[in-house]
């Protein structure tokens, strides 16, 4: 055209709406991979907010070996004495373990739940502070079934000093609070508020008459330097005089099982080196507080005060704080399973 007029060139819409379609499906295709990822669907892979599952545990059988105490409890020096845990004249069991990853997580965070409302767990902070200042008192024999044996007794110390009287009621407490946050019910058998005691026969009384669903006995070894690590304490099958722990033998190594599994979890502590087979479970006839039990019970030696790596664990609140969480897993697991 030769008259200075020109027409508009041809729009071409083909080319636009491709472009659109293509930046339409590639949000769409974003937008559902976010969805995927959010709602959980990762193919075999589980949600990343879900725990992972505990490995599971074999049944043990009590065995022969370990060291030799009394009562279970512990001199000022050290040495075994009659009143609590100390060392093994029973066997080793299998190995612990929460044997179906369900639920162990206690309170996490100061969360409030419900999973152990209606629940009764007795928690038994070994020894008592001011039993040195009743010698006479805690030296009194009481019967426990088998045997005749003394009340209390004093317990064991760091090398610094630090008792382990102090030590059972610092982590009892912290373990009683992730207990209540989870709905139980907790019962102590003393908490700092008795002149001495109680005697062993009494602290059995305390959970059978509380009705409890399970019993902690909390305490610490006293053996001697190099000798590492926690065990858990079982009743073994004893029926003489008051005693029968025909009913509770089995459920007991449940909750011991489930108790050293989380223990580890929670600390990173290994099973005692010195005892029980590497197992971190042993089977004993002479403690009173679990001839006497009619309900499940254990008791928990957490570590050696007497070995200067564990008794630095012991005197750290910080690793104080992570016994308490994994006795109350431990006992969470047992209860829920």
């Amino acid at each position: 055209m030769t008259n200075g007029s020109t027409f508009p060139p041809r729009r071409r819409f083909g080319g636009t709406l491709v472009v659109v379609l293509a930046a339409l499906l590639a949000a769409c295709a974003a937008g559902w991979l976010i969805w995927r990822s959010a709602s959980g669907h990762g193919g075999d892979k589980p949600p990343k907010a879900l725990p992972a599952a505990t490995p599971a545990s074999p049944d043990g059988r009590p065995g022969t070996d370990g060291a030799h105490g009394k009562d279970g409890a512990h001199g000022k020096d050290g040495t075994p004495g009659d009143g609590g845990p100390d060392r093994t004249d029973g066997g080793n069991a299998g190995t612990g373990g929460d044997r179906d990853g369900k639920g162990d997580q206690a309170g996490p965070g100061g969360r409030t739940g419900t999973r152990l409302q209606g629940k009764v767990v007795l928690l038994d902070p070994g020894h008592n502070p001011h039993n040195r200042d009743h010698p006479r008192e805690i030296a009194r024999q009481v019967d426990v079934g088998n045997a005749h044996k003394e009340c209390d007794t004093t317990g064991t110390s760091t090398n610094d000093g630090y008792a382990e009287a102090s030590f059972t009621l610092d982590v009892a407490r912290r373990a009683r609070t992730l207990l209540q946050a989870e709905g139980a019910k907790v019962v102590f058998t003393q908490d700092g508020d008795r002149p001495y005691g109680p005697c062993v026969d009494e602290r059995a009384r305390a959970g059978n008459e509380a009705k409890a669903d399970a019993a902690v006995s909390v305490h610490a070894d006293g053996a001697g330097d190099g000798n590492r690590g926690f065990h858990v304490i079982l009743p073994a099958r004893v029926t003489a005089g008051a005693a029968d722990t025909s009913a509770i033998v089995g459920p007991s190594r449940e909750l011991g099982e489930r108790l050293a599994g989380r223990f580890v979890a929670a600390t990173g502590s290994a099973p005692a080196n010195y005892l029980g087979g590497g197992t971190g479970l042993v089977v004993r006839s002479d403690l009173g507080g679990l001839n006497l039990s009619g309900i499940p019970k254990v008791f928990l030696e957490c570590g050696n005060m007497r070995d200067p790596k564990d008794a630095a664990q012991l005197t750290d609140p910080q690793w104080r704080e992570k016994a308490a969480r994994g006795i109350a897993e431990g006992i969470t697991g047992f209860l829920t399973r």
